[in-house]
C-alpha cells in the first residue's frame, strides 16, 4: 500500500471547444482532508466526477485508492464514497429507513443494513430523528444524514463536492465536526468547496485550480505566506480621511488597499511591533481617528484571490 490514496498525473478532459482540465496533477495523502479550491469553471466537479469514476478522462493517469479509474473503475468504487452538491435522500423516508435503503442497495444483506444503519445515526447523533421524514429535517441534519449515507460501504476515499453549500453557520459547523471525526478514523477526504474558511478549518493541504490546471498546492498557512507577510489593517472613523491616512502612514503606498465603504486601510508590514507602533503614533500626531487599528495574518481569502487573479 502506498502513501497516496489518489494520484492524478496530467489529466485531461475537454466538453467541446471548452478545456475543463488541462494537464492536472494532483497528489493527496491517506488519511488526510485535501482541499481543492478554485473560481466556478475552473475544473474541481470535474475533477471530482473523474476520481469517483462518473466521467473518463481524455487523458492522463489517474488512481484511486491504488486502483485506475478506467482500467479498474469497479475496484474503485468499491472503495470511495461520494457526498455531491445536491441531497441523495428519499424525502418521505425516515433517515434509518434511508439508511438501510442504500445497504441493501450496496448488497449489505437486511441484517447488515439495519446494524449499519444503527451505527452510522449513532455515529452521526441522528439516533433520536426516530421514523420522521427526511422532509421534516434542517439543513444540518439533512446534510449529516446524506453524509452517513455515503459511509455505508466504510469507505477508504470519501469526495466532498461543496458538502455545506446553502448550510447556515451551525449546520456547517456540524458536517465539519463530522469529517474531522471521519478522518480521525483514518478516512482520507478530498474537499471542493467555494467557502474558503471551510477549507482553511477543515484542510491539510490545499491545491487552488485554475483553467484546469493546479497553480498552487501547500498547507493552508503556506498559502497564505505566499500571498505576503503580516497586515495592518486601519479603520478611520472618517472616510473623507482615507487618501491623508495612506500618505501618513509609515508603509509603502503602493501595497495599501482602499475600502471606502469600510473606511478601511490594509497594508503589508514586515516589522509588526514597530509598523504598529508607527502607525498609531502618525495618526494621532495628524489629528486623524481611528475606530481600529489591527495587526493580522493574511488571510485564505487573500490567497486565493492572489492565485487566481487572471481567472475571469
Amino acid at each position: 500500500m502506498t502513501d497516496e490514496a489518489i494520484t492524478v498525473d496530467g489529466a485531461r478532459k475537454k466538453y467541446g471547444a471548452k478545456q475543463a482540465l488541462d494537464g492536472l496533477d494532483l497528489t493527496v495523502a491517506r488519511g488526510t482532508v485535501h482541499g481543492v479550491l478554485g473560481p466556478n469553471g475552473a475544473g474541481k466537479t470535474t475533477l471530482v466526477r473523474i476520481l469517483s469514476t462518473l466521467l473518463r478522462p481524455d487523458a492522463g493517469r489517474i488512481e484511486v485508492a491504488g486502483h485506475d479509474v478506467v482500467r479498474q473503475a469497479y475496484a474503485v468504487r468499491l472503495r470511495i464514497g461520494l457526498l455531491g452538491q445536491h441531497a441523495a435522500l428519499d424525502e418521505e423516508l425516515g433517515g434509518r429507513q434511508n439508511l438501510e435503503m442504500f445497504g441493501r442497495l450496496h448488497h449489505l444483506g437486511a441484517r447488515r443494513a439495519r446494524a449499519r444503519a444503527d451505527e452510522l445515526l449513532e455515529r452521526f447523533a441522528l439516533t433520536d430523528t426516530g421514523r420522521k421524514a427526511v422532509r421534516h429535517y434542517s439543513g444540518g441534519m439533512r446534510r449529516r444524514l446524506d453524509l452517513a449515507a455515503s459511509l455505508i460501504t466504510e469507505p477508504e476515499v470519501l469526495f466532498l463536492d461543496e458538502p455545506t453549500t446553502g448550510l447556515d453557520p451551525r449546520g456547517r459547523a456540524e458536517v465539519w465536526a463530522s469529517v474531522r471525526s471521519l478522518v480521525g478514523g483514518g478516512t482520507t477526504v478530498l474537499l471542493t468547496t467555494q467557502y474558503l474558511e471551510e477549507a482553511d478549518q477543515l484542510a491539510d493541504r490545499v491545491s487552488v485550480v485554475d483553467a484546469g490546471r493546479v497553480v498552487a498546492d501547500g498547507t493552508p498557512e503556506e498559502l497564505k505566506k505566499a500571498t505576503g507577510g503580516d497586515r495592518i489593517d486601519v479603520v478611520l472613523r472618517d472616510a473623507g480621511q482615507l487618501g491623508a491616512a495612506v500618505a501618513l502612514l509609515p508603509v509603502d503606498p503602493a501595497g495599501v488597499s482602499v475600502d471606502p465603504d469600510r473606511r478601511l486601510l490594509s497594508a503589508p508590514v514586515t516589522d509588526r511591533m514597530a509598523a504598529l507602533a508607527g502607525v498609531v503614533r502618525a495618526l494621532q500626531d495628524a489629528g486623524v481617528e481611528a475606530e481600529d487599528v489591527v495587526l493580522r495574518r493574511p488571510t485564505l481569502d487573500e490567497a486565493f484571490l492572489h492565485l487566481t487573479e487572471g481567472a475571469a
